[in-house]
């Protein structure tokens, strides 16, 4: 109940405080069933018996003098007792809420004794003859009055507790809200951080087609030009190759007057094709190169964003 730590006194687990208040719950509850009422030996034939507890029978009355649960046969020499007759009462759930009013004022120390007083240097209830033998010179007053006085104090602090339960109620309320907000939070920022990297993922992507863009302009551009000076080369080549033939077929074939009517003509020919200077027409592919990027690098570039993260600091 106080959660509290104590040390067990020599007496081992029989020095612990008896807790009445929790007994007597108990044995209410036994009350409260008439099975466990039903199932109450005679506590006279128990101490008589041999240990055999199915021939003993069961209790059906109770002897206030004698504070024993008796059977039928029991109880008759009580009945008649010299001295006088004893009260022996059939045994119930009254006589048991009477018997758990006596167990539970009985005295802790001197169990025949019923408690009178409470003992404020001890905080404990005790018997007059506890007062008489330990607490003759401690401050004590009689149960009743003392129960009055500590009521207000109790009442009071249960309506503490009370407010106290209210304020950590509203805030474990409150911070299981707080979690319910932060992790939609953490939501809403992963959907960011998937989006800025979509985003970045779109940049290089882009960047990678400009490239690839350039590269293939680059390629065009040059495959055109050696296209151009391949004409340019063949085209001569033709014209050379049918000017060999046609002055080799003229030199072996023709008359003396069809070489002087042609001579003049195709040296000025010869010498226009001598004179075509093929040099002029280049052709070069550009020296392309491709530096990467230092991807080393970029892993370290903070390319999407940054998360912080502040732990609040718990006020005293």
């Amino acid at each position: 109940m106080c959660r509290k730590e104590f040390e067990i006194s020599s007496n081992g687990l029989e020095g612990l405080q008896h807790h009445f208040f929790v007994q007597r719950l108990v044995d209410v509850r036994k009350v409260e069933s008439s099975a466990e009422i039903d199932e109450v030996l005679c506590e006279v034939c128990v101490e008589d018996s041999d240990g055999g507890s199915h021939k003993i029978p069961t209790a059906t009355t109770y002897c206030v003098d004698c504070n024993q649960k008796l059977c039928d046969q029991c109880s008759k020499p009580h009945r008649r007792w010299k001295g006088g007759a004893h009260q022996v009462k059939p045994l119930g759930a009254e006589v048991e809420q009477e018997l758990i009013q006596l167990r539970a004022s009985s005295c802790d120390k001197h169990k025949d004794k019923q408690v009178e007083l409470y003992c404020h240097d001890c905080k404990e209830n005790i018997c007059l003859m506890c007062f008489t033998v330990e607490h003759r010179y401690h401050k004590s007053g009689e149960i009743p009055e003392m129960a009055d006085n500590f009521r207000p104090r109790m009442y009071n602090d249960g309506e503490k507790i009370q407010s106290a339960i209210d304020t950590v109620r509203a805030q474990s309320e409150q911070k299981k809200q707080d979690a319910v907000d932060f992790r939609s939070k953490v939501e809403d920022m992963k959907r960011k951080v998937i989006s800025i990297g979509d985003e970045v993922k779109r940049a290089v992507d882009s960047q990678i087609n400009d490239l690839l863009m350039q590269l293939e302009s680059v390629t065009s551009e040059s495959a055109k030009q050696a296209e151009n000076v391949h004409e340019a080369y063949q085209l001569a080549l033709v014209s050379m190759q049918s000017f060999h033939a046609y002055s080799r077929e003229l030199l072996d074939k023709g008359r003396p007057s069809d070489i002087t009517r042609a001579a003049c003509e195709l040296h000025d020919r010869a010498t226009e094709l001598l004179d075509s200077d093929l040099t002029t027409v280049k052709y070069r592919p550009p020296h392309v190169t491709f530096t990467p990027a230092d991807v080393t690098q970029i892993k370290h570039l903070n390319l999407i964003g940054k998360v912080t993260v502040a732990c609040e600091i718990q006020s005293g």
